[in-house]
């Protein structure tokens, strides 16, 4: 009698674990944006997002678990501070293994555009957390005695990581400008990461003239804009969680694929006589 009956239950099982990302294939550019944070291209072929989960949001977990209370520590809330050294481990762990595993799923399934941003910011956090780390000794050669956490202190130190922060704004830039074709949550994102890592670069290089006070208001006013750029991060989380399980209620991230359209886009609305 059990043998008659349990192939019915295990299909039945099976077709209630279905998730939004199988049931909406082939799903609208709309819906697409919203879930995977790239243009939908056309010569992405195959059915890979079908049979593999969405790695997106797990991303953006791994982003927001560092990112949010990173924020705090630079604005030095409740006396947080240390440059985040009591949570290393997030920085690593959830900032930076999370981000890159998580890439190489977008990368399995075709997302080329989200697939560097998680490996840019995913790698981001694996260095931040390296630079508190004695083991990798990122300012020896800025101290006569060889201490790390003493060069670390250094005007040149400073300097020289104030250029780092300039390159990774110009690279966020460039991700922005990607952006347009996405949506106007992630473009809201990029937007302020832009100035977080210009105002980052900026209290590096008054560090290194040795305008510590000034320095500090600007590391503050990065925290601030750090804090502000998880805004709409959490929202596009929240919003692909819930379209993960079906949830009836569905939220809006601006879908901006229509406002610049892509290349393909044009050449078939000329084909079509558009």
């Amino acid at each position: 009698m059990a043998s008659d009956i349990t192939p019915e239950i295990s299909e039945e099982t099976l077709n209630r674990m279905k998730t939004a990302e199988s049931l909406f294939l082939p799903i609208s550019r709309e819906t697409f944006e919203k879930l995977y944070l790239s243009p939908k291209h056309p010569s992405v072929t195959g059915d890979l997002r079908k049979k593999l989960g969405n790695p997106t949001p797990i991303c953006l977990m791994g982003f927001l678990l560092a990112a949010t209370p990173n924020s705090c520590i630079l604005m030095g809330w409740r006396g947080a501070g240390g440059n985040g050294g009591a949570i290393l481990p997030v920085y690593i762990f959830f900032g930076g293994l999370v981000q890159l595993l998580g890439g190489i799923g977008e990368w399995i399934i075709g997302n080329t555009f989200s697939c560097a941003l998680f490996f840019t910011y995913g790698t981001f956090w694996l260095v931040q957390g390296a630079t508190l780390m004695p083991f990798f000794g990122t300012g020896a050669n800025y101290s006569p005695t060889g201490n790390s956490f003493e060069g670390q202190q250094t005007e040149s130190y400073a300097a020289t990581v104030a250029f780092y922060y300039v390159f990774l704004a110009l690279l966020t830039f460039i991700y922005l400008i990607c952006s347009i074709r996405t949506n106007l949550c992630l473009f809201s994102a990029l937007f302020l990461l832009v100035i977080t890592f210009v105002l980052t670069a900026a209290s590096f290089f008054q560090r290194a003239n040795g305008a510590e006070e000034l320095a500090h208001r600007l590391q503050v006013a990065g925290g601030a804009f750090n804090l502000a750029l998880c805004v709409p991060i959490w929202h596009i989380f929240l919003t692909q969680i819930l379209e993960a399980v079906d949830f009836p209620i569905a939220l809006p991230v601006g879908d901006l694929s229509t406002v610049v359209l892509g290349r393909s886009q044009k050449a078939k609305r000329q084909a079509s006589g558009e």
